[in-house]
């Protein structure tokens, strides 16, 4: 289809305009086919403006010659002789395609020096999430205690990296001699089996493989410990000392969805190494130089088919959790609710250790180990905010089978998270200590903030 001369203003237009932008932005391209340099980008655009200038003109002569008084020029230009239409029109088409041609130069230039439509950070994603808290009681402290950051990045539509890096009790400077931690909690890969293999047992169904750094997939706050995530200022101590959260161990992870909300994990990774007063959380290796010995097996179960609803049961096994030095088995069962509907709130939680009897173990009364908590909200919107309310009770024992002894931890919390953004949370609870006897309590009031993106 021929194009009518008036259309022609506007492709002269925008020519002008990707010559100027590529006079601002030229930029060498690969070595398999080397650009023009900026002396010979210049020139070549001094070339196509003047190129361009002419046209003008000889469009300007031919639209004065037709024009009539009852259908005015467009451009009034002194009449003279005017090539023919169609002579013009090739010389418009002939001008494009340089166009193009200078526009793909362009593009390949910037592509290839990292400010192109197409690479690497539109398929890359940063995000992270941070919390400092007030511990008042016998702590008396202020701590920054976690600062997080996200990296992920996608390489096609069926495989994915993610990774964490966190700073806990952030220090100012290395020398300043206080304590710190610097962790990698996650880093892996991640391919979707259903898209990228086709694998697939149902209509609805899927299916995905991630290998290397994860979190073990356990409990409610180790998959998703944000602060806004949560009530509470520091997290519960049954997700803390019976599950070690934040627990993470490096192998592969088969995980996926079926039926009607089902979701699954199947996982075989490092294990822990407890040492001889057999604490679970003290025998997480966090994956440095970590014994390789002896591995464990996760299973996950967990429904979601009604919203505001989540139920999950785990199990894990590891045959030796002293990695060679003892031949301790050790057998890990948990089960937990997750209920949010119209502003109220329910979570409760199970988990417990049988650890094989031991001389040692037995002597400690470390072979059964166990914790539990419940905690109801009610969640309400103002103009200023969102609010929450909530109150938890939980017990823990880490010596639960020494008989006739008193063991077990019972805190009692209560308190207020304050959401000014989603995504930024204010928080103030007041926790009632009751340890065993022998131990001093330690009532006390807690004041945090934190945020994620």
């Amino acid at each position: 289809m021929t194009t009518p001369p008036q259309k022609s203003h506007y492709r002269l237009l925008m020519g002008s305009a990707l010559i100027t932008l590529s006079t601002l932005f030229a930029l060498p391209a690969h070595a398999q086919t080397p650009p023009p340099d900026m002396a010979q980008m210049w020139a070549l655009i001094q070339k196509q403006q003047a190129q361009i200038s002419a046209l003008q003109d000889a469009l300007a002569k031919t639209e004065a010659q037709k024009n009539t008084p009852e259908n005015p020029p467009l451009i009034k230009t002194p009449a003279a002789p005017a090539p023919a239409l169609e002579t013009v029109l090739h010389r418009l088409d002939q001008q494009d395609k340089k166009i193009e041609a200078t526009s793909g130069l362009l593009e390949e230039s910037l592509q290839n020096n990292g400010m192109g439509s197409a690479g690497w950070w539109n398929d890359t994603t940063l995000g992270g999430y941070g919390e400092m808290h007030y511990n008042g009681g016998k702590k008396d402290e202020i701590d920054f205690h976690r600062f997080v950051l996200f990296a992920g990045h996608r390489f096609n539509d069926w495989i994915r990296f993610s990774s964490e890096l966190e700073v806990e009790h952030v220090i100012a400077s290395s020398d300043s001699g206080d304590a710190g931690e610097v962790e990698v909690e996650q880093a892996f890969v991640e391919m979707d089996l259903t898209k990228g293999a086709g694998l697939r047992f149902g209509q609805t169904d899927t299916h995905r493989l991630k290998a290397g750094l994860f979190l073990v997939p356990v409990g409610i706050l180790n998959g998703t410990h944000e602060p806004p995530t949560f009530y509470g200022v520091e997290r519960n101590g049954v997700e803390k000392n019976i599950i070690p959260s934040t627990w993470w161990e490096g192998g592969a992870d088969l995980n996926g969805t079926f039926g009607n909300g089902f979701s699954y994990d199947l996982a075989v990774h490092s294990g822990l190494d407890v040492d001889t007063n057999f604490k679970i959380r003290g025998g997480r290796q966090e994956v440095s130089e970590a014994s390789a010995k002896n591995g464990a097996i996760t299973a996950r179960l967990r429904w979601r088919g009604v919203p505001g609803v989540s139920l999950g049961v785990t199990g894990q096994y590891q045959g030796d959790v002293t990695q060679g030095r003892q031949n301790i088995a050790a057998t890990l069962l948990e089960g937990h609710a997750v209920i949010e509907k119209n502003g109220f709130g329910l979570r409760a939680l199970y988990a417990r250790w049988n650890l094989d009897n031991a001389p040692g173990v037995v002597a400690l009364g470390r072979n059964k180990q166990y914790g539990w908590y419940i905690e109801p909200s009610y969640k309400f919107s103002t103009k200023a905010g969102t609010f929450g309310v909530f109150g938890r009770y939980e017990e823990w024992d880490t010596q639960a089978a020494l008989n006739n002894a008193d063991t077990t931890f019972a805190v009692t919390t209560f308190g207020l998270n304050y959401w000014v953004h989603p995504d930024v949370v204010f928080k103030v609870d007041y926790q009632l200590d009751n340890p065993p006897a022998g131990i001093a309590d330690d009532d006390r009031i807690n004041l945090g903030v934190g945020y994620q993106f």
